[in-house]
């Protein structure tokens, strides 16, 4: 088994609009030394692998209401997880995210701010084009230039 140094966690529903945005990334996000994980509404079911793995870094992504312009992307610190109550739809995202900090060395959590999460199966435009930027920013490393909410 390949043991990989990055994993990627795409969260979201691909039936809420925007809310699958996490999804579309991972299904989308082919690196070599990456390994990308689409984990629908359930990332917890993929524990095992990130545990196998312990990677030096592990990027989570979901759509999360931040109060900003659609599109939005921001690095999410866990204070303000556990604050904002992200949840996977079964367990809260801060739960998981204290449970992987014993297999991995850096988490980054980023936010993209939804427009629409109704029953849809369509992104809107100004979300789908933070896909580019955040593929971008995964490829070269440079979680840098993300704001931080």
């Amino acid at each position: 088994m390949t043991k990989y140094e990055n994993i990627l966690v795409g969260v979201g529903n691909i039936l809420r609009g925007d809310d699958g945005i996490g999804s579309i990334i991972a299904k989308s996000f082919h690196e070599d030394d990456w390994l990308s994980l689409d984990c629908g509404v359930v990332p917890e079911n993929y524990t095992s692998i990130v545990k196998k793995n312990k990677p030096k870094l592990l990027v989570i992504i979901d759509a999360v209401e931040m109060d900003l312009n659609p599109g939005d992307i921001r690095i999410i610190t866990p204070e303000k997880i556990a604050a904002l109550h992200l949840t996977t739809h079964s367990m809260p995202l801060s739960f998981l995210i204290n449970y992987l900090k014993n297999y991995v060395k850096k988490i980054l959590f980023i936010g993209i701010q939804p427009k629409n999460i109704d029953f849809s199966q369509s992104i809107n435009p100004e979300v789908l084009k933070s896909k580019q930027a955040v593929t971008k920013l995964l490829k070269n490393k440079l979680f840098h230039q993300i704001k931080t909410l």
